[in-house]
Protein backbone atom coordinates (compact mmCIF):
# COMPACT_ATOMS: atom_id res chain seq x y z
CA UNK A 1 0.00 0.00 0.00
CA UNK A 2 0.93 3.60 -0.71
CA UNK A 3 0.68 6.43 2.00
CA UNK A 4 1.89 9.84 0.50
CA UNK A 5 2.40 13.44 1.36
CA UNK A 6 3.17 15.74 -1.51
CA UNK A 7 3.73 19.65 -0.74
CA UNK A 8 2.50 20.71 -3.81
CA UNK A 9 4.06 24.38 -3.39
CA UNK A 10 6.05 23.94 -0.40
CA UNK A 11 5.62 20.19 1.49
CA UNK A 12 5.55 16.58 0.95
CA UNK A 13 5.97 13.17 1.93
CA UNK A 14 5.35 9.80 0.25
CA UNK A 15 4.41 6.64 2.07
CA UNK A 16 3.15 3.17 1.98
CA UNK A 17 1.69 0.29 4.01
CA UNK A 18 2.61 -3.80 4.37
CA UNK A 19 -0.78 -5.77 3.69
CA UNK A 20 -2.53 -6.31 6.71
CA UNK A 21 -1.42 -3.23 8.54
CA UNK A 22 -5.75 -2.28 9.55
CA UNK A 23 -6.75 -2.96 12.78
CA UNK A 24 -10.45 -1.39 14.73
CA UNK A 25 -10.85 2.37 14.93
CA UNK A 26 -11.58 3.75 18.10
CA UNK A 27 -14.97 4.34 18.04
CA UNK A 28 -15.57 2.19 15.39
CA UNK A 29 -19.10 -0.03 14.90
CA UNK A 30 -17.27 -2.11 12.92
CA UNK A 31 -13.39 -3.45 11.67
CA UNK A 32 -12.47 -0.85 9.17
CA UNK A 33 -11.44 -2.50 5.76
CA UNK A 34 -7.88 -3.02 4.63
CA UNK A 35 -6.13 -0.17 5.31
CA UNK A 36 -6.24 1.78 2.28
CA UNK A 37 -3.33 3.46 0.56
CA UNK A 38 -2.96 7.46 1.35
CA UNK A 39 -1.69 10.21 -0.04
CA UNK A 40 -1.69 13.79 1.68
CA UNK A 41 -0.94 16.81 -0.37
CA UNK A 42 0.30 20.05 1.48
CA UNK A 43 0.64 23.31 -0.51
CA UNK A 44 1.86 26.68 0.87
CA UNK A 45 -0.49 29.65 1.47
CA UNK A 46 -3.56 28.26 -0.11
CA UNK A 47 -6.85 30.53 1.29
CA UNK A 48 -9.35 27.85 1.58
CA UNK A 49 -12.16 30.03 1.07
CA UNK A 50 -11.39 29.43 -2.62
CA UNK A 51 -12.53 26.33 -2.33
CA UNK A 52 -16.03 26.51 -2.31
CA UNK A 53 -16.15 30.84 -2.69
CA UNK A 54 -15.85 32.80 -4.54
CA UNK A 55 -13.29 29.69 -6.73
CA UNK A 56 -15.59 29.36 -9.62
CA UNK A 57 -16.03 32.97 -10.62
CA UNK A 58 -12.30 34.36 -10.24
CA UNK A 59 -10.32 30.72 -10.78
CA UNK A 60 -10.16 27.88 -12.15
CA UNK A 61 -9.89 24.81 -9.98
CA UNK A 62 -11.07 21.63 -11.64
CA UNK A 63 -8.73 19.10 -9.63
CA UNK A 64 -9.81 20.43 -6.21
CA UNK A 65 -13.88 20.91 -7.86
CA UNK A 66 -12.84 16.86 -8.82
CA UNK A 67 -12.23 16.77 -4.67
CA UNK A 68 -15.27 17.99 -3.92
CA UNK A 69 -17.33 15.94 -5.96
CA UNK A 70 -15.82 12.83 -5.24
CA UNK A 71 -15.16 13.22 -1.39
CA UNK A 72 -15.85 15.36 1.62
CA UNK A 73 -14.72 18.88 1.88
CA UNK A 74 -14.85 20.81 5.12
CA UNK A 75 -15.90 24.22 4.66
CA UNK A 76 -14.61 25.71 7.62
CA UNK A 77 -11.19 24.33 8.33
CA UNK A 78 -8.19 26.46 10.08
CA UNK A 79 -4.76 26.46 10.87
CA UNK A 80 -3.29 26.35 14.04
CA UNK A 81 -0.66 29.10 13.48
CA UNK A 82 -0.75 31.14 10.47
CA UNK A 83 2.85 30.66 9.54
CA UNK A 84 5.06 27.80 7.78
CA UNK A 85 6.90 26.10 10.58
CA UNK A 86 4.50 26.78 13.44
CA UNK A 87 1.51 25.51 11.53
CA UNK A 88 3.10 22.44 10.01
CA UNK A 89 5.00 21.16 13.68
CA UNK A 90 0.96 21.65 15.00
CA UNK A 91 -0.38 19.34 11.62
CA UNK A 92 2.89 16.67 12.01
CA UNK A 93 2.42 16.44 15.99
CA UNK A 94 -1.83 16.46 16.51
CA UNK A 95 -0.36 19.38 19.34
CA UNK A 96 -1.62 22.82 19.57
CA UNK A 97 1.69 25.74 19.41
CA UNK A 98 1.64 26.19 22.67
CA UNK A 99 2.20 22.39 23.26
CA UNK A 100 5.16 21.89 20.87
CA UNK A 101 6.63 25.77 21.51
CA UNK A 102 7.09 26.25 17.85
CA UNK A 103 7.35 30.17 18.62
CA UNK A 104 8.47 31.36 14.99
CA UNK A 105 9.37 30.30 11.51
CA UNK A 106 12.82 28.73 12.99
CA UNK A 107 11.89 26.41 16.13
CA UNK A 108 9.85 23.79 15.39
CA UNK A 109 9.62 19.98 16.36
CA UNK A 110 12.66 18.30 17.88
CA UNK A 111 13.91 16.10 14.96
CA UNK A 112 13.47 12.97 16.96
CA UNK A 113 10.02 14.21 17.41
CA UNK A 114 7.38 10.77 16.87
CA UNK A 115 5.48 12.09 14.31
CA UNK A 116 1.97 10.17 12.72
CA UNK A 117 4.51 9.06 10.22
CA UNK A 118 6.93 7.41 12.33
CA UNK A 119 3.49 5.90 14.52
CA UNK A 120 2.51 4.43 10.72
CA UNK A 121 5.56 2.92 9.95
CA UNK A 122 5.86 1.28 13.24
CA UNK A 123 2.61 -0.34 12.29
CA UNK A 124 3.78 -1.48 8.69
CA UNK A 125 3.20 0.82 6.34
CA UNK A 126 6.41 2.03 4.20
CA UNK A 127 6.89 5.69 4.36
CA UNK A 128 8.63 8.53 2.08
CA UNK A 129 8.83 12.14 2.16
CA UNK A 130 8.71 15.30 -0.33
CA UNK A 131 9.72 18.49 -0.84
CA UNK A 132 10.14 21.29 1.52
CA UNK A 133 9.01 19.89 5.31
CA UNK A 134 9.73 22.74 7.87
CA UNK A 135 8.26 21.19 10.40
CA UNK A 136 11.63 20.82 12.33
CA UNK A 137 12.66 23.96 11.48
CA UNK A 138 12.17 26.21 8.35
CA UNK A 139 16.04 27.25 8.66
CA UNK A 140 14.63 30.84 7.95
CA UNK A 141 17.58 34.17 7.63
CA UNK A 142 18.79 35.98 10.49
CA UNK A 143 16.47 38.79 9.72
CA UNK A 144 13.53 36.73 10.29
CA UNK A 145 14.50 35.52 13.46
CA UNK A 146 16.02 38.65 14.48
CA UNK A 147 12.58 40.64 13.71
CA UNK A 148 10.22 37.56 15.86
CA UNK A 149 12.64 37.87 19.09
CA UNK A 150 12.27 41.90 19.25
CA UNK A 151 8.72 42.37 18.03
CA UNK A 152 7.57 43.76 21.05
CA UNK A 153 10.09 46.50 21.17
CA UNK A 154 9.23 49.50 21.28
CA UNK A 155 9.80 50.80 17.37
CA UNK A 156 7.87 50.41 14.46
CA UNK A 157 10.56 49.32 11.46
CA UNK A 158 9.25 48.30 7.64
CA UNK A 159 10.69 44.31 7.38
CA UNK A 160 9.38 43.93 3.76
CA UNK A 161 9.30 44.87 0.72
CA UNK A 162 6.55 46.73 -1.01
CA UNK A 163 4.17 43.88 -2.21
CA UNK A 164 5.29 43.04 -6.22
CA UNK A 165 2.81 44.43 -9.11
CA UNK A 166 4.93 44.02 -12.04
CA UNK A 167 4.43 39.98 -12.08
CA UNK A 168 2.23 39.19 -14.97
CA UNK A 169 -0.55 36.47 -13.87
CA UNK A 170 -1.69 33.54 -16.11
CA UNK A 171 -5.25 35.31 -17.28
CA UNK A 172 -6.49 31.78 -19.10
CA UNK A 173 -6.68 30.40 -15.19
CA UNK A 174 -8.31 33.80 -13.68
CA UNK A 175 -11.14 35.80 -14.53
CA UNK A 176 -9.43 39.62 -13.98
CA UNK A 177 -12.81 41.00 -14.29
CA UNK A 178 -13.86 38.66 -11.31
CA UNK A 179 -11.54 39.75 -8.87
CA UNK A 180 -12.57 41.97 -6.21
CA UNK A 181 -11.05 44.91 -4.24
CA UNK A 182 -10.80 44.51 -0.32
CA UNK A 183 -11.90 47.03 1.53
CA UNK A 184 -10.22 48.97 4.21
CA UNK A 185 -10.66 50.37 7.15
CA UNK A 186 -8.82 54.33 7.35
CA UNK A 187 -5.33 53.85 8.69
CA UNK A 188 -6.51 56.00 11.74
CA UNK A 189 -9.32 53.46 12.27
CA UNK A 190 -7.65 50.18 12.30
CA UNK A 191 -6.78 47.53 15.57
CA UNK A 192 -3.45 48.67 16.61
CA UNK A 193 -2.30 44.89 15.58
CA UNK A 194 -3.17 45.39 12.57
CA UNK A 195 -1.77 48.85 11.73
CA UNK A 196 1.48 46.95 13.09
CA UNK A 197 1.56 44.28 10.67
CA UNK A 198 0.77 46.55 7.74
CA UNK A 199 3.15 49.19 8.63
CA UNK A 200 6.03 46.36 9.00
CA UNK A 201 4.56 44.79 5.84
CA UNK A 202 5.37 48.11 3.80
CA UNK A 203 1.48 48.31 2.94
CA UNK A 204 0.08 51.62 5.13
CA UNK A 205 1.43 53.83 1.83
CA UNK A 206 -1.25 54.23 -1.12
CA UNK A 207 -1.82 51.57 -3.86
CA UNK A 208 -3.93 51.99 -7.01
CA UNK A 209 -6.74 49.53 -7.52
CA UNK A 210 -5.32 48.04 -10.73
CA UNK A 211 -1.71 47.85 -8.37
CA UNK A 212 -3.97 45.53 -5.54
CA UNK A 213 -5.47 43.63 -8.38
CA UNK A 214 -2.84 42.60 -9.82
CA UNK A 215 -1.05 41.49 -6.94
CA UNK A 216 -4.66 39.63 -6.06
CA UNK A 217 -4.30 38.39 -9.95
CA UNK A 218 -1.02 36.82 -9.64
CA UNK A 219 -1.81 34.78 -6.26
CA UNK A 220 -4.82 33.41 -8.10
CA UNK A 221 -2.72 32.29 -10.98
CA UNK A 222 -0.31 30.47 -8.83
CA UNK A 223 -3.02 28.71 -6.72
CA UNK A 224 -4.40 28.09 -10.65
CA UNK A 225 -1.32 26.37 -10.68
CA UNK A 226 -1.22 24.33 -7.07
CA UNK A 227 -4.35 22.88 -8.56
CA UNK A 228 -2.77 21.93 -11.53
CA UNK A 229 0.35 20.55 -9.53
CA UNK A 230 -3.05 18.64 -7.29
CA UNK A 231 -3.99 17.26 -10.78
CA UNK A 232 -0.84 15.71 -11.61
CA UNK A 233 -0.95 13.33 -8.61
CA UNK A 234 -4.66 12.51 -8.96
CA UNK A 235 -3.90 11.13 -12.66
CA UNK A 236 -0.88 9.59 -11.78
CA UNK A 237 -3.08 7.46 -9.03
CA UNK A 238 -5.49 6.94 -12.04
CA UNK A 239 -3.17 5.76 -14.57
CA UNK A 240 -1.30 3.44 -11.84
CA UNK A 241 -4.52 2.03 -11.14
CA UNK A 242 -4.19 3.36 -7.49
CA UNK A 243 -7.12 6.01 -7.27
CA UNK A 244 -10.02 3.74 -5.91
CA UNK A 245 -7.44 2.21 -3.56
CA UNK A 246 -6.15 5.36 -1.68
CA UNK A 247 -7.36 7.70 0.26
CA UNK A 248 -6.46 11.65 -1.10
CA UNK A 249 -6.07 14.45 1.49
CA UNK A 250 -5.49 17.98 0.39
CA UNK A 251 -4.88 20.98 2.57
CA UNK A 252 -2.40 23.89 3.49
CA UNK A 253 -0.25 24.99 6.30
CA UNK A 254 -2.25 28.48 6.07
CA UNK A 255 -3.41 31.31 3.71
CA UNK A 256 -2.55 34.22 2.25
CA UNK A 257 -4.10 37.73 2.98
CA UNK A 258 -3.44 38.25 -0.60
CA UNK A 259 -4.06 42.53 0.01
CA UNK A 260 -6.80 42.04 2.25
CA UNK A 261 -6.75 44.38 5.58
CA UNK A 262 -4.33 45.97 3.77
CA UNK A 263 -1.84 43.37 3.90
CA UNK A 264 0.05 40.60 1.83
CA UNK A 265 1.69 37.48 3.15
CA UNK A 266 0.35 35.67 6.27
CA UNK A 267 0.83 36.32 10.49
CA UNK A 268 -2.96 37.26 11.20
CA UNK A 269 -5.80 35.52 12.46
CA UNK A 270 -8.20 36.93 9.32
CA UNK A 271 -9.91 34.58 7.17
CA UNK A 272 -7.71 34.71 4.16
CA UNK A 273 -4.63 34.34 6.30
CA UNK A 274 -6.03 31.52 8.94
CA UNK A 275 -8.61 29.81 6.76
CA UNK A 276 -7.44 26.21 4.89
CA UNK A 277 -8.54 24.36 2.43
CA UNK A 278 -8.94 20.78 3.57
CA UNK A 279 -10.69 17.99 1.17
CA UNK A 280 -10.38 14.32 1.52
CA UNK A 281 -11.40 11.28 -0.70
CA UNK A 282 -11.30 7.65 -1.32
CA UNK A 283 -12.55 4.38 -0.52
CA UNK A 284 -15.26 4.32 2.41
CA UNK A 285 -15.57 8.29 2.04
CA UNK A 286 -18.22 10.09 1.79
CA UNK A 287 -18.90 12.17 -1.98
CA UNK A 288 -20.03 15.38 -2.61
CA UNK A 289 -20.68 15.86 0.89
CA UNK A 290 -19.69 19.60 2.67
CA UNK A 291 -18.80 19.53 6.62
CA UNK A 292 -19.40 22.97 7.96
CA UNK A 293 -18.25 22.01 11.53
CA UNK A 294 -14.82 23.89 12.68
CA UNK A 295 -11.49 22.06 12.33
CA UNK A 296 -8.30 22.40 11.98
CA UNK A 297 -4.62 21.05 11.04
CA UNK A 298 -3.78 19.49 14.46
CA UNK A 299 -6.88 16.93 13.48
CA UNK A 300 -4.25 15.55 10.55
CA UNK A 301 -2.76 13.31 13.16
CA UNK A 302 -5.34 11.29 14.62
CA UNK A 303 -7.23 11.07 10.93
CA UNK A 304 -4.13 9.42 9.53
CA UNK A 305 -4.17 6.64 12.24
CA UNK A 306 -7.88 6.71 12.10
CA UNK A 307 -7.40 5.93 8.41
CA UNK A 308 -5.02 3.31 8.85
CA UNK A 309 -6.86 1.37 11.34
CA UNK A 310 -4.38 2.33 14.12
CA UNK A 311 -5.21 2.87 17.74
CA UNK A 312 -5.49 6.72 18.76
CA UNK A 313 -2.58 8.10 21.34
CA UNK A 314 -5.25 9.94 24.50
CA UNK A 315 -2.73 12.98 24.07
CA UNK A 316 -3.46 14.75 21.08
CA UNK A 317 -5.00 18.24 20.74
CA UNK A 318 -6.90 17.00 17.66
CA UNK A 319 -9.90 14.51 16.58
CA UNK A 320 -9.94 11.97 13.95
CA UNK A 321 -12.49 13.66 11.14
CA UNK A 322 -13.37 10.10 9.96
CA UNK A 323 -16.59 10.08 11.52
CA UNK A 324 -17.42 13.29 9.76
CA UNK A 325 -16.69 12.08 6.46
CA UNK A 326 -16.61 8.03 6.47
CA UNK A 327 -19.93 5.93 5.04
CA UNK A 328 -19.03 3.65 8.36
CA UNK A 329 -20.25 6.49 10.06
CA UNK A 330 -24.05 6.48 9.46
CA UNK A 331 -25.80 8.20 12.24
CA UNK A 332 -23.35 12.00 11.51
CA UNK A 333 -25.19 13.31 14.82
CA UNK A 334 -24.27 10.88 17.02
CA UNK A 335 -20.77 10.91 16.22
CA UNK A 336 -20.73 15.47 16.14
CA UNK A 337 -19.52 15.25 19.56
CA UNK A 338 -16.18 13.91 18.88
CA UNK A 339 -14.79 16.80 17.74
CA UNK A 340 -15.48 20.19 19.92
CA UNK A 341 -17.13 22.99 18.40
CA UNK A 342 -14.33 25.05 18.28
CA UNK A 343 -10.49 25.49 17.16
CA UNK A 344 -7.59 27.07 18.65
CA UNK A 345 -4.80 29.03 16.39
CA UNK A 346 -1.80 31.00 17.69
CA UNK A 347 0.52 33.58 16.84
CA UNK A 348 3.89 34.14 18.17
CA UNK A 349 6.39 35.63 15.35
CA UNK A 350 7.53 38.14 13.68
CA UNK A 351 5.05 41.10 11.82
CA UNK A 352 2.49 41.21 14.93
CA UNK A 353 4.12 42.60 18.09
CA UNK A 354 1.77 40.68 20.62
CA UNK A 355 1.28 37.31 20.72
CA UNK A 356 -2.23 36.24 19.32
CA UNK A 357 -4.54 33.74 20.55
CA UNK A 358 -7.83 32.87 17.95
CA UNK A 359 -11.18 30.98 19.16
CA UNK A 360 -13.11 30.11 16.73
CA UNK A 361 -16.60 28.73 17.21
CA UNK A 362 -19.84 28.36 14.68
CA UNK A 363 -20.64 31.59 14.68
CA UNK A 364 -17.87 33.68 16.23
CA UNK A 365 -14.20 34.66 16.18
CA UNK A 366 -12.74 36.00 18.83
CA UNK A 367 -8.80 37.13 18.90
CA UNK A 368 -7.01 37.98 22.53
CA UNK A 369 -3.57 39.47 22.68
CA UNK A 370 -0.71 39.46 24.94
CA UNK A 371 -1.67 39.26 28.30
CA UNK A 372 -5.33 39.83 27.36
CA UNK A 373 -5.42 43.32 29.13
CA UNK A 374 -2.65 45.11 27.15
CA UNK A 375 -4.36 44.91 23.85
CA UNK A 376 -7.50 45.23 23.18
CA UNK A 377 -9.31 41.69 21.69
CA UNK A 378 -11.21 41.37 18.37
CA UNK A 379 -14.76 39.98 18.23
CA UNK A 380 -16.12 38.97 14.39
CA UNK A 381 -19.64 38.00 13.23
CA UNK A 382 -18.52 35.80 10.42
CA UNK A 383 -22.22 35.09 9.59
CA UNK A 384 -23.37 38.90 9.30
CA UNK A 385 -19.76 40.54 8.64
CA UNK A 386 -17.78 37.45 6.56
CA UNK A 387 -14.66 40.44 5.72
CA UNK A 388 -14.20 41.09 9.54
CA UNK A 389 -14.57 44.74 9.22
CA UNK A 390 -16.30 45.23 12.06
CA UNK A 391 -15.26 44.54 15.57
CA UNK A 392 -17.57 44.06 17.80
CA UNK A 393 -16.04 42.87 21.11
CA UNK A 394 -17.21 46.03 23.21
CA UNK A 395 -20.97 46.05 21.64
CA UNK A 396 -21.35 42.50 23.19
CA UNK A 397 -19.43 42.39 26.10
CA UNK A 398 -21.23 39.02 27.43
CA UNK A 399 -20.13 37.42 24.42
CA UNK A 400 -16.60 38.61 24.95
CA UNK A 401 -16.40 37.68 28.09
CA UNK A 402 -17.84 34.05 27.87
CA UNK A 403 -15.74 33.33 24.79
CA UNK A 404 -12.44 34.96 26.49
CA UNK A 405 -13.65 32.49 29.58
CA UNK A 406 -13.64 29.48 27.26
CA UNK A 407 -10.22 30.69 25.64
CA UNK A 408 -8.33 30.94 28.63
CA UNK A 409 -10.42 27.26 29.78
CA UNK A 410 -8.03 25.82 26.61
CA UNK A 411 -5.16 27.73 27.34
CA UNK A 412 -3.47 29.82 29.80
CA UNK A 413 -2.88 32.60 27.22
CA UNK A 414 -0.97 35.37 29.62
CA UNK A 415 1.28 32.79 31.06
CA UNK A 416 2.10 31.47 27.20
CA UNK A 417 2.51 35.17 26.29
CA UNK A 418 5.30 35.33 29.00
CA UNK A 419 6.79 32.25 28.14
CA UNK A 420 7.56 33.49 24.43
CA UNK A 421 8.41 36.76 26.12
CA UNK A 422 11.03 34.96 27.67
CA UNK A 423 12.14 32.82 24.79
CA UNK A 424 12.55 36.22 22.57
CA UNK A 425 14.77 37.69 24.98
CA UNK A 426 17.26 34.84 25.76
CA UNK A 427 17.12 33.92 21.71
CA UNK A 428 18.15 37.28 20.82
CA UNK A 429 20.80 37.50 23.68
CA UNK A 430 22.41 34.46 22.52
CA UNK A 431 22.63 35.82 19.15
CA UNK A 432 23.55 39.06 19.99
CA UNK A 433 26.89 37.48 22.05
CA UNK A 434 27.43 35.36 19.28
CA UNK A 435 28.55 38.44 16.80
CA UNK A 436 29.80 40.15 19.28
CA UNK A 437 31.79 43.74 18.19
CA UNK A 438 29.87 43.26 14.86
CA UNK A 439 26.24 43.24 15.92
CA UNK A 440 26.19 46.94 15.37
CA UNK A 441 26.82 46.64 12.21
CA UNK A 442 24.84 43.27 11.36
CA UNK A 443 21.51 44.13 12.70
CA UNK A 444 21.70 47.74 11.02
CA UNK A 445 21.67 45.54 7.53
CA UNK A 446 18.87 43.17 8.16
CA UNK A 447 15.56 43.77 5.97
CA UNK A 448 15.10 46.54 8.29
CA UNK A 449 18.13 48.49 6.88
CA UNK A 450 16.23 51.42 5.35
CA UNK A 451 14.69 52.85 8.46
CA UNK A 452 16.93 51.72 10.69
CA UNK A 453 19.82 53.46 9.09
CA UNK A 454 18.30 56.49 9.60
CA UNK A 455 18.58 56.51 13.50
CA UNK A 456 21.04 53.68 14.29
CA UNK A 457 21.10 54.69 17.61
CA UNK A 458 17.50 55.30 18.27
CA UNK A 459 16.99 51.81 17.84
CA UNK A 460 19.64 49.99 19.41
CA UNK A 461 18.54 52.24 22.51
CA UNK A 462 15.37 50.57 22.00
CA UNK A 463 16.74 47.45 22.27
CA UNK A 464 18.85 47.81 25.24
CA UNK A 465 15.43 49.44 27.33
CA UNK A 466 13.52 46.17 26.05
CA UNK A 467 16.06 43.89 27.31
CA UNK A 468 16.45 45.97 30.65
CA UNK A 469 12.43 45.34 31.35
CA UNK A 470 12.08 42.23 33.56
CA UNK A 471 10.32 39.41 31.62
CA UNK A 472 7.37 38.42 33.73
CA UNK A 473 2.97 38.96 32.20
CA UNK A 474 2.75 42.72 33.86
CA UNK A 475 5.54 43.86 31.32
CA UNK A 476 4.59 41.99 28.14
Amino acid sequence: MLLLWVAVVAVSALATPAPGAGGQRRGAVQAWPDAPNVVLVVSDSFDGRLTFYPGSQVVKLPFINFMKEHGTSFLNAYTNSPICCPSRAAMWSGLFTHLTESWNNFKGLDPNYTTWMDVMEKHGYRTQKFGKLDYTSGHHSISNRVEAWTRDVAFLLRQEGRPMVNLVPKKTKVSYDAIKIPKWSPLSEMHPIDYYSSYTKNCTGKFTEKEIKDIRAFYYAMCAETDAMLGEIILALHQLDLLQKTTVIYTSDHGELAMEHRQFYKMSMYEASAHVPLLIMGPGIKTNLQVSNVVSLVDIYPTMLDIAGIPLPQNLSGYSLLPLSSEMFKNEHKFKNLHPPWILSEFHGCNVNASAYMLRTNQWKYIAYSDGASVLPQLFDLSSDPDELTNIATKFPEVTSSLDQKLRSIINYPQVSASVHRYNKEQFIKWKQSIGQNYSDVIANLRWHQDWLKEPRKYENAIDQWLKIHSDPENI
